[in-house]
C-alpha cells in the first residue's frame, strides 16, 4: 500500500511540473498563451490515447504489471528531455511529455480502481481521497523543483533555457525507474496481481458503458473538472505576473506552491468530511464556491489572485469523488470504466487551449478564468443530479 500510494506522489510531481514548463517554455521559445498551452495538450493527449490500452493491460496482466509498465514509459519520457534540450526543439519536448503522459495513463488506470476496490464500496470515495492526498504532495514537490532549478527571472531564452530542464528530469527518470524495480521485487496481494477473466475490458465492455447515461454523465463531469483544474494551475504563474507586475516567474511559482498546499489540505479535510457527509452533496457546495471565486478572478488584482489561489482548496475532493461516483455499481465493467474516466482527462488539453485562446483574443489572462467558472457550473449540475440518484 505504501508503494502504491507513492505512485500518487510521482504522477502529481509530473503533472504540476507542466505548470512550470508552460511559464518556462513561454519565455524560452517566445510563445503566445495559446502556444504555451500546447504543453498540456501534448501531455493530456497521451492520457487520452493510452487509457484504453492501459485498461486492456490491467485486464490481461493485472494491476501490478500495468503499473510497472507505466513507470517504464514515465521514466523513458523523462529521459527524452535530454536530447530535446540538446536539439532546442519545442516539438521534441512536447513528444517527451506525450510519452510521460502515456505512462501516467497506465498508472492512473491501474492505481485508482485498485484503491477503490480495496474495501467496502460505500467507503471508496473516502479511500480514494486519502490515497490522493499524497498526490498534491508530489505536486508541491514538482513545482518547488521547477521553481528552484528551471525557472529564472533573467532572460532565459534559447539554449540556456532549454538546458535548464536536464537535471530535474534526469533525477525524475532515475527515481521512477528505481520505483519500478522496487515494485517488481515486492510481493503484492492477489487482488493486485491477478489478471481478469478475459471478458471484462474488451470492446463489449465499452459498448455496455456507452449505454449507461449515469456513468457517461460522470465521464463528462470529469472532463470539465480536469479542464478547470489544469487550466487554473497552468496559467496561475502568468496570472500572478499580470496581477503583480514585477513579481517575476520564479516568485510567482511559489504562489502556485501555496495553491497546491491548499489543495493538499483540502484533500485531508475532504476525506474527514466525507466520513460524515454525502460526497455528491459536499461536491455541490465546493463547486458553487468555486464558481464564485472564478468569477472574482476575472476582475484581477490582488483580490482576484487570492480568489484564484483559493479555488484549489475547493477543487480538492472533486476528482476522486467523481471517480468513485462514476464507478459505483459497475461490477465487472470497473476496469473499462476506469479507463474511460482517465480518458476524460483530455479536458486538461482542450480547455487549457481554450483558456489560452480566450486570453490571446481578449488581450488579458483574466478573461480566461470564465472558462473554469463554466466548468465548475457543470460539476455542480452533475453533483446535484448524483445526489438525486440520476447521475451516479
Amino acid at each position: 500500500m505504501v508503494l502504491t500510494t507513492g505512485l500518487f506522489f510521482l504522477w502529481g510531481m509530473a503533472n504540476n511540473l507542466n505548470d512550470v514548463l508552460i511559464a518556462h517554455f513561454r519565455q524560452t521559445f517566445a510563445l503566445s498563451d495559446f502556444q504555451s498551452g500546447l504543453v498540456q495538450s501534448a501531455f493530456y493527449l497521451g492520457y487520452f490515447c493510452f487509457a484504453i490500452p492501459a485498461a486492456l493491460a490491467a485486464e490481461r496482466l493485472g494491476y501490478k504489471a500495468t503499473v510497472i509498465l507505466g513507470l517504464i514509459l514515465f521514466g523513458g519520457g523523462a529521459l527524452l528531455f535530454l536530447p530535446a534540450s540538446m536539439q532546442l526543439s519545442y516539438g521534441f519536448f512536447l513528444f517527451a511529455l506525450f510519452v510521460i503522459a502515456s505512462g501516467l495513463a497506465f498508472l492512473e488506470t491501474a492505481a485508482n480502481p485498485m484503491v477503490a476496490v480495496m474495501g467496502p464500496a460505500d467507503g471508496a470515495a473516502q479511500r480514494l481521497n486519502l490515497a490522493q492526498a499524497f498526490n498534491p504532495l508530489g505536486s508541491i514537490a514538482g513545482v518547488a523543483l521547477g521553481a528552484t532549478f528551471i525557472l529564472s527571472d533573467g532572460p532565459g531564452q534559447g539554449a540556456a533555457g532549454a538546458m535548464a530542464v536536464q537535471l530535474p528530469y534526469l533525477g525524475i527518470a532515475l527515481v521512477v525507474l528505481g520505483w519500478a524495480v522496487m515494485l517488481a521485487f515486492t510481493h503484492f496481494p492477489r487482488s493486485a496481481t491477478e489478471a481478469g477473466s478475459g471478458g471484462g475490458a474488451p470492446t463489449g465492455a465499452y459498448g455496455a458503458l456507452l449505454r449507461r447515461p449515469r456513468y457517461l454523465a460522470g465521464v463528462a463531469a470529469q472532463f470539465f473538472y480536469v479542464g478547470a483544474q489544469v487550466g487554473i494551475w497552468s496559467y496561475l504563474i502568468r496570472y500572478a505576473e499580470n496581477a503583480l507586475p514585477g513579481i517575476g516567474a520564479q516568485k510567482a511559482a511559489w504562489l502556485l506552491t501555496l495553491s497546491l498546499a491548499l489543495f493538499m489540505i483540502g484533500r485531508f479535510v475532504g476525506a474527514a468530511l466525507l466520513a460524515r457527509f454525502d460526497g455528491a452533496w459536499l461536491m455541490a457546495i465546493f463547486a458553487t464556491i468555486n464558481i464564485a471565486l472564478s468569477v472574482v478572478a476575472v476582475a484581477g488584482g490582488m483580490v482576484g489572485l487570492a480568489a484564484l489561489v483559493a479555488t484549489s482548496f475547493f477543487m480538492s475532493i472533486m476528482y476522486p469523488t467523481i471517480f468513485a461516483l462514476s464507478l459505483r455499481d459497475l461490477g465487472p465493467l470497473t476496469k473499462a470504466g476506469a479507463s474511460m474516466i482517465v480518458m476524460a482527462i483530455i479536458g486538461g488539453a482542450v480547455l487549457t487551449m481554450a483558456m489560452g485562446l480566450v486570453s490571446d483574443l481578449a488581450g488579458t489572462i483574466r478573461a480566461a478564468m470564465l472558462v473554469p467558472a463554466a466548468c465548475f457550473a457543470i460539476v455542480l449540475i452533475y453533483a446535484r443530479a448524483a445526489r438525486r440518484g440520476g447521475a451516479a
